[in-house]
């Protein structure tokens, strides 16, 4: 077993946002491996968010990012359940950081519940019509429909805020981020709505 270090303590706090006692519990119960270390906290952050997602979220802010000499901008809706909390400035850098993932990413809505359902249906017969094409003909309805379903996943991650990779750390999603969020600052977080426009765009995508 490796040697829990403050230095190993500290990093995995950075990373993860969790407390330091969680930290270094976490680091002693996988043996001082970091990885599984930061799996084991994103686990119990999701697990305290998913407690805390029943309470409502009634205060927050309206962030904006302006990107590109100001050729695309955002407009974020970032929900919390106190004023104190919607001041703090951690809760502040993360609505910034949620901007900043809409300028850059390019996301349609904020959870695949808010596709609209023509959108999917649509999404899923072409998919499906896809993996027919590609197979010949050769593989039986249920497989067809798996790999439709695999692909309507994919198609989710790209287009859904929650579901994307984190543009300041690629291994976890923008959802784990927010519940490292809730579980340290202690209230339940959610996204309500956000616009993004490009100059030259018909419209703004927005949510």
């Amino acid at each position: 077993m490796a040697e829990i270090t403050s230095e190993m303590v500290k990093k995995l706090r950075e990373q993860t946002g969790a407390g330091m006692m969680d930290c270094k519990h976490a680091l002693t119960e996988t043996g001082g491996d970091f990885d599984k270390a930061v799996e084991v906290l994103r686990t119990k952050g999701l697990a305290s968010a998913a407690k805390k997602a029943a309470r409502a979220a009634n205060q927050g802010v309206v962030g904006s990012y302006i990107h590109g000499g100001g050729r695309v901008g955002v407009l974020i809706e970032v929900n919390c359940e106190t004023d104190f909390v919607a001041r703090n400035e951690e809760f502040l850098a993360l609505v910034h950081d949620l901007a900043m993932q809409v300028a850059a990413a390019s996301p349609e809505w904020v959870s695949r519940e808010e596709a609209p359902a023509e959108v999917v249906e649509n999404e899923r017969r072409i998919l499906k019509a896809q993996a027919e094409t590609e197979s010949g003909g050769k593989k039986p309805p249920q497989v067809i429909e798996k790999i439709a379903e695999g692909r309507l996943d994919k198609f989710f991650k790209e287009r859904c805020l929650l579901e994307q990779p984190f543009i300041k750390d690629p291994d976890q999603t923008v959802k784990d981020l927010m519940a490292a969020k809730v579980a340290k600052i202690g209230e339940n977080i959610t996204v309500k709505r956000f616009a993004r426009f490009m100059v030259g765009e018909d419209a703004a995508k927005g949510c």
